[in-house]
């Protein structure tokens, strides 16, 4: 077989890049010391993130691993996948290390990520980046780098409402595009119900979802009813769900966070969620304390706090003002604890937060938002003010009626004698209707605005 000479020399391009992938020379350490999920690897410095590959010597099976760490000539590594036939001593290399096995070499790849990029539309990845659907790899490659971190002065500001479909949040708590809200919720509430509805309904170009530390049979639930064919077609889902290692939870997030950078700095309105920001937090506090770190609060080492802010902080608005990532953020509350220290962390570095009631939810009243205790810090300026006064009016009315419901159902109060409890009583029935949604419904912003006038006026 004879190739052209353009057809040769391309080929041999590709071989030299191979070979300069290469070491120098070749490391190896070998493993002194299991603690946990963290392996202690002597003999074999490495930078905190790059990647290793353990050799079992009884079945012959490379494990790829990434380090978390180091303690003088000791190197902490922690294992992407679980961990079979590994025994003391077992050698451990660099990854793209050519192993000498005796009879033959065998290279150490660790498994490829998908390439950012639009081939990645309609993908199901695990927390990696390393496809699970399925349908194979792709020879593409990322075309463009991904921005990690942004100067303020560079962000665009937040000019432009986001159109979520949901009319609770629409007319009370309307979203810009480039903001970051988190979705506090115990367990059994309508969270994830709500997600699925934003994820459809969400006016945006792509959607990127995180499903980290959740349930491993809601990833194909999400993927084929939740969202659909269509919906999914514009869709990416990185899926690191509960029985992944933590560092494949915690990569998950950060995973998710650069695809929707790529598409963002692509020119692209992108709408991120994460499921959840709570279980991210505990991956991360399962690496730090199994590196020895102090539990400050609750069991969480101080590493936990400095890494939230570190992701959330890359999403957002980036330079170019055409382009966006408004991203949701799932918080679980412990024992619906609003106070739980991930939950006062992501109050504190969120544009805002949807509380969801369990009281709302066990009356059967869906969304379950409490309006009450939620707020969007930008709705003020991505609305006009008639809209905004109409979204407090509704807010106060709804207020008054909660402090005074049970003087009525005591037969306590008298008619008349408070004309804000009186509005509040002619308007709740209008009010419940209007903050209720069935989870096909799709409301638009103008739609919604029409529905605030009216409410107000009636």
């Amino acid at each position: 077989m004879s190739l052209a000479p353009a057809e040769f020399a391309s080929f041999l391009k590709f071989q030299t890049d191979k070979l300069n992938q290469y070491p120098k020379s070749i490391r190896e350490g070998r493993l002194k010391r299991v603690s946990g999920i963290v392996l202690e690897v002597e003999g074999l410095p490495m930078t905190i993130g790059a990647g290793a590959v353990i050799l079992s010597p009884l079945t012959g099976k490379t494990f790829d691993a990434e380090c978390i760490g180091f303690n003088g000539d000791i190197t902490f590594l922690m294992p992407i996948d679980a961990l079979e036939g590994i025994s003391p001593g077992a050698l451990v290399y660099p990854v793209n290390t050519p192993i000498d096995l005796g009879d033959r070499f065998i290279t150490t790849n660790a498994i490829e990520p998908l390439p950012i990029g639009e081939d990645l539309l309609g993908r199901v990845v695990d927390g990696m980046g390393r496809p699970i659907d399925g349908k194979g790899s792709s020879s593409k490659q990322l075309s463009t780098p991904i921005t990690r971190s942004i100067n303020p002065l560079d962000r665009s500001p937040i000019h432009e409402p986001l159109d979520t479909g949901i009319k609770a949040i629409n007319g009370m708590l309307t979203v810009g595009r480039g903001q970051r809200v988190g979705i506090f919720a115990g367990t059994g509430v309508g969270k994830s119900v709500l997600l699925g509805m934003l994820a459809r309904n969400c006016v945006a170009d792509v959607i990127v979802i995180g499903l980290v530390g959740e349930r491993g049979r809601e990833v194909r639930e999400f993927v084929e009813e939740t969202l659909g064919p269509e919906s999914f077609k514009r869709a990416v889902v990185v899926a690191a769900p509960a029985d992944a290692s933590p560092l494949a939870r915690s990569k998950g997030a950060s995973y998710a966070t650069d695809v929707a950078t790529w598409f963002r700095d692509s020119g692209k309105h992108v709408v991120l969620i994460i499921d959840s920001l709570t279980r991210y937090a505990m991956a991360l506090r399962e690496i730090g304390l199994s590196l020895g770190e102090v539990p400050v609060a609750r069991g969480y080492p101080p590493s936990v706090f400095a890494k939230m802010p570190e992701l959330v902080e890359k999403v957002g608005n980036g330079a170019n003002p055409d382009s966006s990532i408004t991203a949701f953020y799932t918080v679980l509350l412990e024992g619906d604890d609003v106070n739980d220290p991930v939950a006062d962390t992501a109050r504190g570095i969120l544009d805002g937060h949807f509380f969801l009631s369990r009281q709302l939810a066990d009356s059967g009243h869906y969304p379950a938002i409490d309006v009450e205790k939620s707020i969007s810090r930008v709705m003020p300026k991505v609305v006009t003010k008639e809209h905004l006064l109409g979204a407090r009016r509704i807010k106060q009315l709804y207020s008054r009626y909660m402090s005074g419901r049970d003087l009525v159902s005591m037969g306590a109060y008298v008619p008349g004698s408070d004309g804000d409890l009186d509005a509040a009583l002619k308007a709740w029935p209008k009010i419940q209707a209007y903050l209720q949604q069935e989870v096909e419904a799709n409301f638009s912003i103008p739609e919604t605005i029409e529905l605030v006038s009216n409410l107000i006026q009636s």
